[in-house]
């Protein structure tokens, strides 16, 4: 019974997630520009030089806008999540939207 419960819950959550990638594609110039702050942590080419920050370049795109809206709605916690949730506060969808195309549109090794 309880896997049943279990699949009933992955088909909402799967359900949730569809209009969320529809509407992820973003603009990459637009989250270039506003990438600079990100820069700080993340790396110039969003690969991190320190190594409790995350590396971005080359992550999925839905996966960056789920985290950055999590960040935004406090829903995220532990280790810099609370840097990340200031950080996110300011963002609207559509920053995340481009942010989002910019970082999953750069090489995951940073070259």
């Amino acid at each position: 019974m309880k896997l049943k419960h279990y699949a009933v819950a992955g088909l909402f959550a799967l359900s949730a997630a569809v209009p969320a990638v529809a509407s992820a594609a973003g603009n990459v110039e637009a989250g270039k520009a506003k990438s600079a702050v990100c820069a700080a942590c993340h790396g110039q080419n969003g690969i991190a030089q320190i190594p409790m920050y995350a590396n971005l370049a080359g992550q999925h795109e839905q996966y960056l806008v789920s985290a950055l809206k999590a960040y935004r709605s406090k829903e995220r916690n532990g280790g810099m999540a609370a840097i990340m949730q200031g950080q996110a506060a300011s963002l609207s969808d559509e920053d995340i939207a481009n942010l989002a195309a910019y970082y999953a549109s750069l090489p995951a090794g940073g070259k």
